[in-house]
């Protein structure tokens, strides 16, 4: 299901381009859920991990474009469409690699072609996933999009582009979950997805986001074994 964030500070507007996007993506069979923000400073706290964020550029207090920026600090490799009234900002939309730049009234043809194009780019990556539980909801987590897991008793944080989920569950039964799908424990305390390893060492593995996690003595050769195995599956000469 894709989760798309509408952000807008005319609530009017911001329901309406929502109820647009629901009724296309209804009619072409694509499953959704949309949340609505009426300030920059909703969607940058927001815990969600949207898959598209339409963005007004013109809003009070924190403005689109510095939203978008700091919203890219965060999550980079997510779809980000610039909805405006003025054509303005379409250079700087390229600074934060906005997928389209919509100008108000947004015509429905042209909302309708650029949804597709858009779950077009979201369904090339891969989509695995898996559902957890916090506090009486389920939340689907996908695995290109996590880091790490580091697990302090019974809670388990996720760490990824967009910040730390917490939830509770046994490190026994996650790493069952994930041994088919490139995580590896390299210590009791953290199951690392190794596509992100950048390199490491006998004492640690250092990602491309720069965190370092241990890596036990006992699990090194192993270690070493399965990160190769992922780099070369990545078309990593090694």
């Amino acid at each position: 299901m894709l989760s798309i964030a509408v952000c807008d500070d005319e609530v009017i507007e911001c329901c309406n381009m929502a109820k647009k996007i629901e009724a296309i993506l209804e009619e072409i069979k694509i499953p959704c859920m949309t949340c609505q923000f009426q300030s920059g400073e909703e969607l940058l706290q927001a815990l969600e991990s949207f898959d598209i964020v339409f963005l007004d550029i013109i809003m009070q207090d924190l403005d689109g474009m510095k939203t978008a920026k700091m919203f890219r600090e965060k999550a980079n490799d997510k779809i980000l469409i610039f909805v405006s009234s003025s054509r303005e900002y379409v250079f700087e939309a390229y600074d934060v690699e906005a997928f389209q730049y919509l100008l108000k009234p947004v015509n429905d043809r042209k909302l309708k072609s650029v949804l597709q194009k858009a779950v077009l780019k979201t369904e090339s990556r891969s989509q695995e996933f898996i559902i957890v539980s916090r506090e009486r909801q389920k939340k689907k987590l996908f695995l290109d999009d996590i880091y790490y897991f580091e697990i302090r008793g019974r809670i388990v944080d996720v760490h990824g582009p967009e910040g730390v989920f917490a939830y509770y569950e046994q490190i026994g039964e996650l790493e069952n979950k994930l041994q088919d799908y490139g995580f590896f424990r390299c210590h009791k305390s953290y199951l690392v997805n190794l596509k992100y390893a950048d390199g490491y060492n006998r004492q640690e593995v250092i990602l491309e986001n720069g965190d370092k996690i241990v890596i036990a003595k006992r699990r090194y050769d192993r270690f070493v074994q399965e990160v190769l195995k992922v780099m070369r599956e990545n078309g990593g000469i090694v």
